[in-house]
């Protein structure tokens, strides 16, 4: 028997309480036209009221199914039902004994929930093709539903839920709670503080409104009664009544072999990162996205997620049978600085096993190549040996020196995928990014893993070294260095990983958002290290100083003996002329790689080097500076330091780098311009512009162009280019909307000669009434004038009707120190003085509304260089509006 109405639920007449209230009209983001009722028999044919939410879409190209968990509704997929993409109806029923669904007589276990579920889909004429959406316990009853209608099934997503215990694991803390006897009757029925609580998960807090709405249909101990019978259901161990069926769904679930997607709140007390990697254990074809913040009830933290899913539906829709070659690999080795196959990470150290010379200097410690090698070799045995796997993923924790060196170099050779997120993020910066990385080991000296435990890290612990017995004990490490390398001795070695395995994930900087895990191939490694040895024409007889993080592991795969400055890598700014000088002559370098953060203390500390250490830079031959733009003031004192070297400044990010190549002279050529030159792209890569239109901060929808003098988002294409995000599906998907190129996310111009001009970023383009204003080349000119040491452009006020605000930090008598390395905190803002901000309008080139004297700006901890614009606009407004 089925019955339908389209009006709000009834009263339920096989409720215990006849008293259920219809679904008010008034409920935040609820479209009352999408509320439903329908009844049906159950499987043990009692008729059963539902209320069900439906976006009642016609003609119908395919179903998502929305199930919801415990103790939410039919409310929590509003979103979804609004950002439906065309054709996709999308129905979300509240299950049984819960929302405005009927009260049943006894508690209906998973199973039957599964099996409500079915009934309820022949009912509602759901035949297929269906996507099941599910979050919390509704994730596994969705997953049910679709192992049962395969022949209906055309995906499955799932957020922030669970099917099994992942290993070592003993439940969510805050639902063993609630399955205590006492704590359950009074918790989850008489009381509504289970109810409450979950909403109250969220940071930053719901909206009064939005809670009161999640809570509404379990106003009473009697609606409450499925809440407790819900939690009781859940199986924590094998005598449950329950356990044999989840246990047997979550095997299952291992046997969809349909398009999965995953979206994740990182900061759920309930299901952890854990039950995340459980999930893609289960489902490793599975598109993953972490929306960072959001907690358990991700869909009202992350709302972008039914933007997510409708790009996922929208990609099922128009994806081909057979895609076919990925368009970002259509770039062929031919087309960059060498043919043939790659060399791998590694080649350089198998043909120089036997050579005595060194390879890295480091600390007061001098490496062989030999040495290293031999070292490599054995690592990667020895960590194949103790359980390391293709594939697997290893956090290295260790500060750069020789054994960090031989840690990363033996993973690749292991086939491992080494994770590298830097001290620069802070503490809570690596603890975001390492957690979501799904590791499988940690590597690390101390400090490290002491850090890994404070972090809560996942994964088995590899001690740099032994230490005493008690602290190797408490920091859990199972091996150290020499210990796996002992075992590793006389063990052959794993077979080579595939050039298309993946060999690195590689933390951004965080400069401008969260950062993000940048994912590599064997393949891309391997043709940046072609690319950069080819452009600088890198030779055997060549060493280097390492003075920028990016590039203090390249040495063995570039063939360059390397030495580290006896500074903290992680602090650029650290680095002063006699470190250099010292740094150099380790290894007799001829070659420097330094930040622009770093080249300034340099610059300001030149007249504390000795003769000997003079000459030693004198030797020096080639220049490298990356991480920010490098003013070409800057690059003049420097060759003032190192006089024989060619002052070279790479364009690119932790996504490609290099992907251009400017030289001291050829900016000057250059001259002045709208934004920074960084020269013409290299050999095998293109760069194309997405032209910006009118005050829209999104590019319009045309593909790039190489067009001269047309302003708009950088994009690039090349051999080396990233393989992706790490579980940031959305981002990776914007990242590539047109098909095989990156888009950068910064702004700029190509030039009549081919020459790149870099603009700014796409999120710090000021919207005025009059049109997009970049902020670099107004910066550029403040910044020539005599009475101003540095300057940020900021808009203030509304998209579309934003002025300009000039910051700007006044020039001082004699050589200004280096800004202070640190985020937040107050920049002393105020209202310029009349002659100092005359001047500043005067130069900007851009109608200035506002001119504010700063005592500094705010830089990114990483490289010290780059400008915190987003920082400095909140700032700007609060001061120009009378609150700072």
């Amino acid at each position: 028997m089925v019955t339908t109405s389209t009006s709000a639920a009834p009263d339920a007449p096989d409720a215990p309480d006849a008293s259920s209230s219809p679904v008010p009209h008034d409920l935040p983001g609820l479209d009352p036209s999408w509320s439903r009722t329908v009844t049906v028999e159950d499987t043990g044919g009692v008729p059963r009221t539902w209320h069900y939410l439906d976006n009642g879409v016609e003609p119908v190209h395919g179903t998502v199914l929305c199930v919801h968990g415990n103790p939410t509704w039919s409310y929590l997929w509003r979103g979804m039902l609004a950002a439906a993409p065309p054709g996709w109806r999308v129905v979300a029923p509240d299950q049984l004994g819960m929302g405005y669904s009927a009260r049943t007589e006894q508690p209906r276990t998973v199973e039957q929930r599964v099996a409500d579920l079915g009934t309820l889909t022949d009912a509602l004429g759901i035949d297929g093709p269906v996507v099941t959406l599910g979050h919390d316990w509704g994730g596994a009853i969705s997953l049910g539903w679709a192992q049962a209608h395969r022949e209906q099934l055309r995906g499955v997503v799932t957020g922030n839920t669970a099917v099994a215990q992942p290993p070592g694991d003993h439940g969510p803390p805050l639902i063993r709670l609630a399955h205590l006897p006492g704590f359950r009757p009074f918790g989850c029925v008489a009381t509504p503080i289970f109810v409450r609580a979950t909403s109250n998960l969220s940071r930053p807090a719901l909206p009064r409104e939005v809670r009161d709405a999640l809570a509404l249909p379990y106003t009473g101990a009697a609606r409450r009664t499925a809440v407790g019978d819900f939690v009781a259901d859940i199986p924590f161990a094998e005598g449950h009544p329950s356990f044999p069926f989840v246990d047997a769904l979550a095997e299952g679930v291992r046997t969809l072999d349909v398009p999965a997607l995953l979206f994740w709140g990182p900061r759920d007390p309930v299901f952890g990162e854990r039950y995340l990697a459980d999930l893609q254990d289960r489902l490793p074809q599975a598109q993953v996205h972490r929306f960072e913040g959001a907690s358990h009830l991700v869909t009202e933290d992350a709302p972008r997620y039914a933007d997510l899913v409708a790009a996922w539906l929208t990609d099922l829709d128009t994806a081909p049978e057979d895609p076919g070659p990925d368009p970002a690999a259509a770039v062929a080795p031919s087309d960059g600085p060498s043919d043939g196959p790659p060399d791998r990470l590694w080649s350089v150290l198998e043909h120089r096993a036997e050579d005595r010379s060194p390879a890295i200097a480091a600390h007061g410690t001098v490496v062989s190549w030999a040495a290293l090698s031999h070292r490599v070799s054995e690592l990667a045995a020895g960590m194949a040996a103790t359980g390391v796997r293709p594939g697997d993923r290893i956090g290295v924790l260790v500060e750069p020196s020789a054994d960090l060196t031989s840690v990363v170099y033996a993973a690749w050779r292991a086939g491992a995928v080494v994770v590298v997120a830097d001290k620069g993020l802070g503490f809570t910066g690596m603890r975001r990014a390492l957690r979501g990385a799904s590791l499988d080991h940690v590597v690390g000296g101390r400090a490290g893993l002491a850090a890994a435990a404070a972090m809560g890290l996942p994964g088995s612990r590899i001690a740099v070294d032994a230490g005493p017995p008690a602290v190797r004990r408490l920091l859990g490490a199972e091996h150290d260095l020499d210990e796996l390398a002992r075992i590793g001795r006389g063990t052959v070695l794993p077979p080579e990983p595939d050039l298309d395995a993946g060999c690195a994930v590689l933390f951004t900087s965080g400069a401008t958002g969260p950062a993000k895990g940048v994912a590599y191939r064997h393949r891309q490694a391997a043709a940046q290290v072609a690319l950069v040895r080819a452009t600088y024409d890198l030779r055997p007889e060549d060493a280097f100083v390492a003075a920028f993080a990016p590039f203090s592991l390249l040495g063995p795969a570039l063939g360059l003996a390397s030495s580290l400055p006896d500074i903290d890598v992680t602090a650029p700014d650290t680095l002063t002329a006699p470190l250099l000088a010292d740094a150099a002559a380790a290894v007799g370098a001829t070659v420097v790689f330094a930040s622009p953060a770093a080249l300034r203390r340099v610059v300001a500390t030149r007249d504390q080097v000795s003769p000997a250490q003079q000459e030693t830079l004198g030797r020096v031959r080639l220049l490298m500076s990356a991480g920010a733009p490098v003013p070409s003031a800057l690059l003049r004192a420097v060759g003032q330091v190192l006089p024989a070297a060619s002052l070279h400044t790479p364009y690119g990010m932790t996504e490609a780098l290099p992907v251009t190549d400017v030289s001291l002279e050829e900016i000057t050529a250059a001259g002045a311009g709208e934004g920074v030159c960084v020269g013409r792209p290299l050999v095998g890569v293109t760069v194309g512009i997405v032209p910006l239109t009118g005050t829209d901060l999104e590019p319009d929808g045309s593909g790039p162009v190489t067009d001269a003098e047309v302003t708009g988002e950088i994009c690039v294409r090349a051999a080396h280019v990233k393989d992706r995000y790490d579980a940031l599906w959305m981002t990776q998907r914007a990242s590539a909307r047109h098909p095989g190129w990156h888009r950068t996310g910064d702004v700029g111009h190509l030039d009549d000669e081919g020459r790149l001009w870099v603009e700014g970023r796409s999120a710090h383009l000021i919207s005025t009434a009059d049109g997009l204003v970049t902020p670099v080349g107004p910066e550029q000119r403040l910044e020539a004038l005599p009475a101003v040491h540095a300057a940020g452009l900021v808009g203030v006020g509304p998209e579309g009707a934003q002025v300009l605000a000039a910051v700007v930090v006044p020039a001082t008598d004699g050589p200004t120190a280096p800004a202070p390395r640190r985020r937040g905190g107050s920049l002393g803002l105020r209202l310029a003085d009349h002659d100092l901000a005359e001047a500043v309008r005067g130069a900007a080139g851009v109608p200035v509304a506002a001119v504010l004297h700063a005592d500094r700006l705010p830089l990114d901890i990483r490289h010290a260089s780059k400008v915190d614009r987003t920082e400095l606009a909140r700032q700007a407004a609060a001061v120009l509006a009378g609150r700072g």
